[in-house]
């Protein structure tokens, strides 16, 4: 053989592998699309990682997450939505409310959305069916409404006497907003409450209804599930300590900060389940083939020490009752 021709040969046989990296996929992309701000989510984050693990995916090894935060200003979801399709990511996950669900709709029929949202997902027009979604939208549906009920129920088991309820609820996320005031409203006549509702979507106006508080004395505040209030636990916790009001949570994150009761679904599971749904969709699962999930796991968490400094005696029937106890 020729030297020019060995030559040749040899380049062409280095170039074999380079040819065959650049033939390799790249690590598929899924969009994280949140209405709220990264504090507060590392719990939620934990979980949704578990539940891509489950399915194989371990983050920053074979598979890269693009975070979109809102940071509550739930205005720039669609522009957030749109960068998202635009670096076509191979699936968005719509982060624990409606507004980024719909941004998130509103932005591609074809790739692939996870959700995990409160309200019906058949009412809200994302999905056909709970059983066969259709189109490109599956997830995870919390049941938050239908818990109103029994959130106050609860409340009374505590607070005999409760009669005057506040209830939280954030303008800025008016579908959520309205349809659990519909629920506290309705619950409220049946058992013979005086509710009324404050909306607060800023930390200002948090501050600002506790001033009301010092000045009304509510038996009792209800805020229900919003990832806004999520983020502004720690300032709601330590108000309702500060004006000794009994505060019912959606979520067991107010009683580890110091709340004194929640009741609800096991968000985190959620999350968890949201991670394997988007997992399988990265491994080919069709989101029109995956039926809606709803929350099956609920708990209700009491800190009896909270109770204690708010001169609350905990029945025993309510104590036998709770999921998990905190001294």
């Amino acid at each position: 053989m020729r030297r020019r021709e060995f030559i040749t040969v040899l380049g062409g046989a280095a170039a074999w592998p380079l040819a065959a990296d650049a033939q390799q996929p790249a690590m598929p992309v899924i969009g994280f699309l949140s209405g709220v701000s990264l504090d507060g989510q590392s719990e939620r984050l934990r979980a949704f990682r578990q539940g891509l693990k489950e399915t194989g995916y371990v983050e920053g090894e074979n598979v890269t997450i693009e975070y979109r935060w809102a940071e509550n200003q739930l205005d720039r979801l669609p522009a957030l939505a749109a960068d998202l399709v635009r670096k076509r990511v191979a699936v968005i996950f719509a982060n624990g409310a409606t507004s980024p669900a719909i941004a998130a709709k509103a932005a591609t029929t074809t790739i692939p959305i996870v959700f995990a949202i409160a309200e019906d997902p058949v009412n809200l027009g994302l999905v056909a069916s709970l059983s066969r979604p259709g189109g490109n939208l599956t997830g995870v549906n919390f049941l938050f409404g239908e818990l109103v009920p029994k959130r106050l129920e609860l409340m009374r088991e505590l607070v005999p006497a409760l009669i005057h309820v506040a209830v939280f609820v954030n303008p800025a996320n008016p579908v959520r907003a309205e349809s659990l005031t519909r629920e506290a409203e309705s619950a409220g006549r049946t058992m013979g409450l005086q509710i009324r509702v404050f909306s607060t979507s800023t930390a200002r106006e948090i501050n600002t209804a506790f001033t009301t508080f010092a000045r009304e004395r509510p038996d009792a505040l209800f805020v229900t599930p919003d990832p806004f209030f999520t983020a502004r636990r720690a300032q709601i916790v330590v108000l309702a300590s500060r004006h000794g009001l009994p505060t019912s949570f959606s979520a067991r994150d107010y009683v580890d900060a110091g709340g004194l009761m929640s009741y609800g679904p096991n968000i985190n599971d959620a999350f968890r389940q949201a991670g394997v749904y988007s997992g399988r969709i990265l491994k080919g699962a069709k989101p029109a083939d995956l039926p809606i999930l709803q929350s099956s796991k609920f708990e209700l968490v009491i800190n009896v020490q909270t109770a204690f400094m708010l001169g609350l005696t905990v029945p025993d029937k309510l104590l036998a009752a709770a999921d998990e106890v905190m001294e």
